[in-house]
């Protein structure tokens, strides 16, 4: 096993897009960022993200630690996960970025209700929330209980809507900054 970080990108629903900031991060560095592919972007069913996701995380750990870059239902993913996964296989993440939470417990987008209920359990490594103040997918307090439930710290770097490509964020180097904090 090497000691070579590979972090997984673990987009929303309908994906990220080339202009979206994962797509960048991933762009610019192959090697290291790995982006979760599902089966379905646009009917998602939270039984095979969450499966998805878990067979990433094996794989990756074979090659080192691993770190999560989750974005909008990406990161309601990562949070089943968490409370789905044995304690070994939560032991692979050394941490996770968590930007713009998706609200699914009061969204209105039939997709997303098989992610209902948001899951709130601890994640057993350290974790950032960041969320926008203008976020149509989530209101400031759930994101901020969001993080409470996660044990996260969060961060909000004011209005820029979902924190996505819409919100001209480019290659988002602060959100690369928090990422080498964690």
């Amino acid at each position: 096993m090497s000691d070579r970080t590979t972090y997984l990108v673990l987009p929303g629903y309908q994906n990220s897009g080339p202009e979206h900031w994962q797509s960048r991060w991933e762009a610019a560095e192959p090697a290291a960022f790995r982006r979760v592919r599902q089966e379905d972007w646009d009917h998602p069913d939270p039984e095979s993200w969450v499966a998805r996701l878990d067979a990433a995380v094996v794989d990756a750990a074979a090659d080192g630690p691993v770190v999560l870059v989750a974005h909008s239902l990406g990161c309601v993913t990562v949070a089943r996960w968490v409370a789905a996964a044995p304690a070994g296989r939560t032991a692979a993440v050394r941490g996770a970025l968590l930007v713009a939470p998706a609200d699914v417990d009061h969204a209105d987008v039939q997709e997303l209700t098989g992610f209902r209920p948001v899951a709130l359990r601890p994640f057993p490594f350290p974790s950032v929330v960041v969320f926008s103040t203008d976020d149509p997918w989530v209101a400031p307090d759930r994101a901020r209980a969001f993080a409470r439930a996660w044990g996260a710290r969060y961060v909000e770097p004011g209005a820029y809507g979902h924190l996505n490509a819409e919100s001209g964020l480019g290659d988002w180097p602060a959100g690369r900054k928090l990422l080498l904090e964690l």
